[in-house]
This record gives structure tokens, C-alpha cells and sequence, in this order.
């Protein structure tokens, strides 16, 4: 059943690229019954891809254990190495998405329609393109602080990252909200940025704030940006 049957409004996650951080997230996500959408990079899971900002240790986790540990969430692909699709050739491209795609199948047992842009980056070209690899649903960076469905779903632009100032004014408003028509709130962000911005706090007070509403549908990206 599609959820604009019974809902007019939900509320959707998508995190991107399979970083350790990733299990304090599902843990507190788990807690307050919210849904997200993993995006992931099958060719930098192992051997292990790591780096340091500020302090942080960041590393993709490998695969053994992702199946169990994103279990009730959605996999999505984010390209085979993490690349900017709009810098690739034709072939190229393919192979970042469709190698991705069927690597993620193998792993997780399940299909993968779904897609997250590395770094945000696409043109006409590139959804094209992106389309003929099977991909139903992809999803970008630029926040437009607002609720509507998207009219091209190879073209999803979220309502917000998760450290933007105005998260809270937007819960709110998005809870407050009543319409006729489907309005979805889309969170992304990376898990690692909670320990970049000491915001663990700030975030499970964002997801008790959103949980538990009747009237909000908690799903995943491609329950509720699907065509299927």
C-alpha cells in the first residue's frame, strides 16, 4: 500500500557512505522508531578506507555486518568509489552505479532502486543516464526548507541537513502542518558530523521531537520516493 493512502505527511532519513558512527545511529533511530535510507559505497568497505578531521577518527565500516546492523532501514547506492558522476564518461558511470547496485544486492539480499549524489552533483546527463542503470530514486544536497513532494524523483532535494540552524523551526512547522496534499520532511547528513559537531544531544532531542506522531508516515526513502 502506498503511504499517501492513509498519510499526508512523512518523515524520512538518508545518510550517506557506511561509517562507524553509523551504529550509535541506527541504535538511537531504532529507540524513537524512525526509518533511514543508507547510502552506500561497496567498493570502500574494504580494505579500510579511514581519515582524521579535527580529531575524529572516520572509517567505513566493512561489509560483515551491515545486513544485521541496517536491518528495518534502506540501502541505496552513493557510485562504487564515491564518485562525481558528472565527471565520468558514459561508461564510466555505468560501471560506478551498476557494479554498486549489484554489490549491495548480493550483500544485503534485497533490491537496490535508490541512489544518493556524491557530493551532491547531477545534470540531465547524468539522470539519463542513471535511469537506464535501472535507479528509480535519487537523492542531492541543496536544503529547500520546505515540504513538497519532488516533481522529478531523480531529483530529490531534502528539506534540510541535520546541523542547519533552522532544524528545530522546521520539526515543528512540519508537525504543525496540515494539507491536502502529501508533504514529506528529508533529513541527510553524515553520522560522523555528530562527533565533528558534538551534536549527539542536539539530534536525539530532533528525533524525540519527531517521533510518535500519529499522523506522520516513518519510512524509508524508497517507501516513500518509489514508484514501485
Amino acid at each position: 500500500m502506498n503511504w499517501t493512502e492513509q498519510y499526508r505527511k512523512a518523515f524520512v532519513l538518508s545518510y550517506d557512505d557506511g561509517v562507524w558512527q553509523d551504529v550509535r545511529l541506527v541504535r538511537m533511530l531504532n529507540q524513537y522508531g524512525l526509518k533511514c535510507t543508507f547510502n552506500l559505497n561497496a567498493g570502500l568497505m574494504e580494505p579500510p578506507y579511514l581519515w582524521e578531521t579535527d580529531g575524529v577518527r572516520i572509517e567505513r565500516m566493512p561489509p560483515e555486518g551491515l545486513p544485521a546492523l541496517y536491518k528495518g532501514h534502506g540501502i541505496a547506492s552513493h557510485t562504487l568509489h564515491h564518485c562525481d558522476l558528472t565527471q565520468l564518461s558514459d561508461g564510466e558511470l555505468f560501471q560506478e552505479v551498476r557494479e554498486d547496485v549489484a554489490a549491495l544486492e548480493g550483500l544485503f539480499g534485497r533490491r537496490v532502486n535508490g541512489f544518493a549524489y556524491p557530493f551532491g552533483n547531477t545534470n540531465k546527463r547524468v539522470k539519463f543516464l542513471l535511469n537506464l542503470c535501472g535507479v528509480d530514486y535519487a537523492r542531492g544536497v541543496r536544503s529547500t526548507h520546505s515540504f513538497g513532494m519532488p516533481e522529478d524523483r531523480l531529483d530529490i532535494a531534502p528539506t534540510c541537513r541535520h546541523k542547519e540552524d533552522e532544524l528545530f523551526d522546521l520539526a515543528r512547522a512540519f508537525i504543525a502542518l496540515q494539507s491536502d496534499s502529501p508533504q514529506v520532511f528529508l533529513l541527510w547528513g553524515h553520522s560522523y558530523e555528530f562527533d565533528l559537531q558534538k551534536g549527539w544531544e542536539r539530534f536525539e532531542r530532533f528525533c524525540d521531537l519527531m517521533a510518535g506522531h500519529d499522523d506522520i508516515f516513518y519510512g524509508t526513502m524508497e517507501q516513500v520516493f518509489s514508484s514501485d
